[in-house]
């Protein structure tokens, strides 16, 4: 059957602001006009130097990754291919296969596309899917399209795969995030992610009683950085 080529259906610019000690955060889900994209609760680009940081806060109900844009591992695999390079951090792409597992099936990929370079990525079609652009311009979806530039947000529509080119003079790079929905209910209370008040209430009351799951927040601490 021919492929369906995913649209972009809503561009948001993530705006800087500040948070914590000293971090500069673009939040682009999680925000008031985006509150959540399914399986997705918050998408951070952020940027902290010692000895800023973010204050000790507890965590439930979801899971966190954080991706260093700029790092060595060898948990991630990576490819170079006609003039695009892609790292995969979850998922597979170009061949590639990240090691890594997901509890939710997801994919998390890192492209730099070379000036002129296109590449065509599959993508599930049942999957909620998004593009964050990190640096140089690109065209998404339809060659026709206007460029995107660094710190936009593209919401995909259905299909099942997404067409990217770079016609700029520098090199384009981007993160293809996409995931399979969850369908399930969304309350959130701060750092506490559930799927009703009640369970809020009670995760609430585990907290300032550690228990459940708790218990060592009582006396865990960060160390400084100097």
């Amino acid at each position: 059957m021919p492929s369906h080529s995913r649209t972009v259906l809503r561009k948001f610019l993530a705006r800087p602001q500040h948070e914590g000690a000293g971090a500069v955060v673009r939040r682009s889900i999680g925000r008031f006009e985006l509150k959540y994209f399914d399986p997705f609760l918050v998408l951070d680009e952020f940027c902290v130097s010692s000895p800023g940081g973010f204050p000790d806060h507890p965590h439930r109900g979801f899971e966190t990754v954080t991706y260093m844009l700029q790092m060595a591992s060898t948990n991630i695999a990576e490819g170079i291919e006609d003039g695009v390079r892609v790292r995969v951090i979850a998922g597979e792409s170009l061949g590639i296969k990240s090691p890594i597992y997901t509890r939710t099936p997801t994919m998390f990929l890192d492209f730099t596309l070379e000036p002129g370079a296109h590449v065509h990525q599959p993508v599930p079609e049942s999957w909620n899917a998004f593009v964050y652009v990190l640096e140089g311009e690109g065209m998404f979806g339809n060659s026709k399209a206007s460029s995107t530039t660094p710190h936009h947000l593209l919401l995909l529509g259905p299909g099942d795969g997404l067409e990217s080119w770079n016609k700029s003079s520098k090199p384009l790079r981007f993160i293809l995030v996409g995931g399979e929905p969850l369908g399930q209910p969304v309350v959130q209370w701060g750092p506490f992610v559930m799927n009703t008040q009640e369970e809020i209430d009670q995760t609430i009351q585990d907290y300032e009683n550690f228990e459940n799951g708790f218990e060592k927040a009582r006396y865990w601490r960060s160390e400084a950085l100097n």
